[in-house]
């Protein structure tokens, strides 16, 4: 009897053990719609609730492949959602607020929501904990008033990052224009230019940021991630003359996980039978890095199970 009982105690501590060290789920599906992103919200399972910052990229004047309202407007109604974002650190239209809202305004968001340029009353530090580079991450002062985040990323290329993803989207994307350049030059300055000839430690930095986020909103109890993998050009949406994709859209993945949710959208880039252009953007950046570094301090895991909705 005691070895039986020793044989289902172990039995037990193994299923445990698998269980807690399961990897992170991450949906998909191929229906990029109103109805799929619905559906990639309802499968993750946590409801965005509170005040619900929707976080997304606005576009720079001249670009049309940021996120279209009419995709995205039946999800951020259903959470009553604000949409967020900060002022640029490199000029453009959206380096001031007053511009920002205008450029908002001309891609249709302001007829979706209410649109917050979070640092246009300054900035917040949130601790970095764990970094190698940044000791806090300066964010604009009007996220302390949200209480989830609700994180919408068109997946695409960067010109700096490689690609741009849900960590680039929290991080740089979060960050105040002060934050930005902090974030882009690994802490060595808070203001000029965001131009750094340390990649990989700019890569990091963005990781770090992204932790100090998902740290700040009870460990990442409190934001969820959806990303749109369409209009796959090689350049951000921040670029208003972006390389035209050449690249067929692949689908909509969401996750709990930042780190599980970026490296799924990158191994899919890789299968893709036409995504040698944005493979080699990610490549010459070394955009992998950002995920290496994030999973080393925790953010997430890069090791992930693609779950398909369809």
């Amino acid at each position: 009897m005691k070895h039986i009982t020793l044989i289902i105690t172990a039995i037990f501590i193994l299923a445990f053990t698998a269980i807690s060290h399961a990897a992170p789920a991450v949906y998909f599906t191929k229906d990029i719609s109103p109805a799929g992103i619905m559906a990639i919200y309802n499968a993750l399972g946590r409801e965005a609730s509170g005040k619900v910052a929707v976080k997304l990229s606005t576009g720079e004047a001249g670009n049309t492949h940021y996120l279209s309202p009419a995709l995205i407007g039946e999800l951020v109604r259903k959470v009553n959602g604000t949409i967020v974002e900060c002022n640029t650190a490199y000029g453009g239209s959206r380096a001031s607020t007053a511009m920002h809202r205008q450029v908002a305004e001309d891609h249709g968001f302001t007829k979706i929501a209410a649109v917050d340029i979070m640092d246009e009353d300054g900035d917040i530090e949130l601790p970095v904990k764990g970094g190698k580079h940044l000791k806090f991450d300066a964010v604009g002062s009007h996220f302390a008033n949200y209480d989830f985040v609700l994180v919408l990323t068109h997946f695409k290329g960067h010109a700096m990052g490689g690609f741009g993803g849900a960590i680039k989207n929290i991080s740089i994307g979060i960050a105040s224009s002060r934050g930005k350049v902090i974030i882009h030059t690994a802490g060595t300055r808070e203001s000029g230019s965001i131009w750094y000839d340390k990649q990989d430690d700019f890569l990091e930095s963005m990781a770090e940021a992204a932790k100090a986020i998902s740290d700040s909103l009870g460990n990442g109890q409190r934001i969820m991630y959806i990303s749109v993998m369409n209009h796959l050009s090689v350049d951000c949406d921040c670029d208003g003359n972006p390389s035209a994709p050449d690249m067929h859209d692949i689908g909509i993945l969401g996750s709990l996980d930042p780190v599980a949710l970026d490296q799924a959208c990158v191994d899919l880039v890789y299968k893709a039978p036409d995504g040698k252009s944005l493979i080699k953007r990610m490549e010459s950046r070394h955009g992998i890095h950002t995920l290496e570094h994030a999973a080393e301090i925790g953010l997430g895991s890069r090791e992930y199970n693609l779950v398909s909705i369809d």
